[in-house]
């Protein structure tokens, strides 16, 4: 947001008021100076990480060391079709993720909201080559935007795949004892024939670069036709798209991600938050931004000394 020229072509393609539902909101792209503390975690607490492939449409933090050859600055441009150049909305950004130069086979996605602040092992996420997650379905109400969204991804997923026939397959994996009562629409949903929504742990997220080769090939049609949506649109396909299609195929490994992650309102909860990265109370959180922040400065500056409690050394990727 600091960027004038982001913002001059931000106004320019937006033409409109500041509105959540579009994904317009300030929140959305506002920079609160945390992202240094996404390098410095993962640097400490997962120094196995090989590359980074840092996301932006053409910026670069000054602070940052584009040197470090862990790292690798990749724009826009780089990999997704420049037809739908420039973007606002994550959901087409994240679709093309599998075009990035160099990635590798096995990835694990990171929005600049979370964070790792405790020791993690790769194990955390991939387990005999397979990605960690939970099978589990959840409600979501009608009238949520959002859920909107997924119900445009469970159509291709019930186009796809026979609900019986998947849970019959891995039924080992759809209940998971690890899973306690999150499962429970699972053993409730058993004899329905469709999937509804899967329980989505907002958080980092680990994919097989294979998912996306599928996905593209099965609903490529669907994808690119909306993938001139510059903003968040109600007809958009968003990424639990590719991570059920995961789940679906029995590509994954049964892991509670719950059990370690954590995802914190900062409008209802920033003293929890605090709290939780003081004491490192889980491996991963999420710190979601929201224009109605009561006392903004004051919940970033106490945000900030909780990260220096526990990141106070400058990392490599800083200059």
């Amino acid at each position: 947001m600091d960027d004038p020229k982001w913002k001059e072509e931000f106004s320019k393609y937006s033409q409109r008021k500041d509105n959540e539902k579009n994904g317009v909101s300030e929140a959305r792209f506002r920079d609160y100076g945390f992202l240094k503390y996404w390098f410095r975690g993962i640097e400490k607490f997962a120094p196995w990480v090989r590359k980074i492939h840092f996301v932006t449409s053409g910026q670069k933090p000054e602070w940052l060391d584009a040197s470090n050859p862990k790292i690798n600055l990749v724009d826009h441009k780089d990999f997704i079709p420049k037809e739908f150049l420039p973007t606002y909305n994550s959901v087409v950004i994240e679709r093309y993720m599998h075009r990035i130069p160099g990635l590798a086979e096995h990835f694990v996605y990171f929005n600049d909201d979370f964070y790792i602040i405790r020791a993690t092992s790769p194990e955390r996420f991939f387990k005999n080559g397979l990605p960690c997650d939970i099978a589990t379905f959840h409600y979501n109400p009608s009238w949520s935007q959002w859920y909107k969204r997924i119900k445009n991804n469970i159509r291709i997923i019930n186009r796809r795949f026979d609900k019986k026939e998947v849970m019959r397959r891995d039924h080992d994996k759809w209940f998971c004892k690890s899973y306690g009562s999150r499962a429970r629409w699972n053993y409730l949903l058993k004899p329905y024939g469709k999937f509804i929504t899967l329980r989505t742990p907002h958080n980092a997220q680990p994919y097989l670069k294979e998912t996306f080769r599928e996905v593209w090939e099965y609903a490529g049609k669907e994808l690119t036709e909306t993938s001139v949506n510059r903003f968040r649109c109600v007809t958009d396909y968003t990424p639990e798209l590719f991570r059920t299609w995961q789940i679906c195929r029995g590509n994954f490994e049964p892991y509670n991600t719950y059990s370690d992650t954590k995802m914190f309102p900062l409008m209802i909860k920033p003293k929890q938050a605090v709290r939780a990265i003081r004491n490192q109370s889980y491996s991963l959180i999420c710190l979601n931004d929201n224009v109605h922040i009561r006392n903004y400065d004051l919940v970033m500056s106490n945000i900030k000394d909780a990260f220096e409690s526990i990141l106070p050394e400058k990392s490599s990727f800083e200059l």
